[in-house]
């Protein structure tokens, strides 16, 4: 096996980051973020989950599915309708369709400039259904197979 130096290997061309560094950026990232199966795990439990969850994509959208209990509120609606919707002592998460979209960001950036608490749940409603969990849609309720390159199939939890 060979060693690959710094300068040529394109995973140390750019050194990591100290100790303290990484734990600054990943306490960070996980006061920005959510992921889905923690999103429903704290559904499933019983009583309040202490936040809102806030679908922010289209009309059209929402009717295709959406995660049971969240709140319809488009990301160009926000200014307008948000604190008619939320309460601001209430934490929000926001969702879009998925990883390739940044509607969730755009939304949660509208709502921390209007003053809430805010997350983005990572992986947006694609890695909801593709994870397995129940989602609605306007025909009723529906649930798909997990997908095994996203989460465990029998398994109660990934263990991350």
């Amino acid at each position: 096996m060979s060693v690959s130096t710094p300068l040529t290997n394109p995973v140390l061309r750019v050194p990591p980051a100290s100790p303290a560094e990484a734990a600054a950026y990943f306490a960070a990232s996980l006061a920005f973020h959510a992921d889905v199966s923690d999103v429903a795990a704290a559904l499933a439990a019983d009583g309040d989950p202490g936040f809102a969850v806030i679908d922010t994509r289209s009309t059209e959208s929402w009717d295709q599915g959406h995660i049971p209990g969240a709140l319809h509120l488009p990301t160009a609606l926000i200014p307008e309708q948000a604190a008619r919707l939320l309460e601001k002592s209430v934490p929000v998460v926001t969702y879009c369709w998925g990883p390739g979209c940044n509607g969730a960001t755009r939304a949660a950036l509208a709502l921390a400039q209007l003053g809430y608490q805010v997350k983005e749940m990572l992986g947006g409603f694609e890695y909801w259904a593709r994870e397995g969990f129940e989602f609605e849609t306007w025909e009723g309720r529906e649930r798909r197979a997990t997908d095994e390159l996203t989460a465990p199939v029998d398994a109660a939890d990934c263990g991350c």
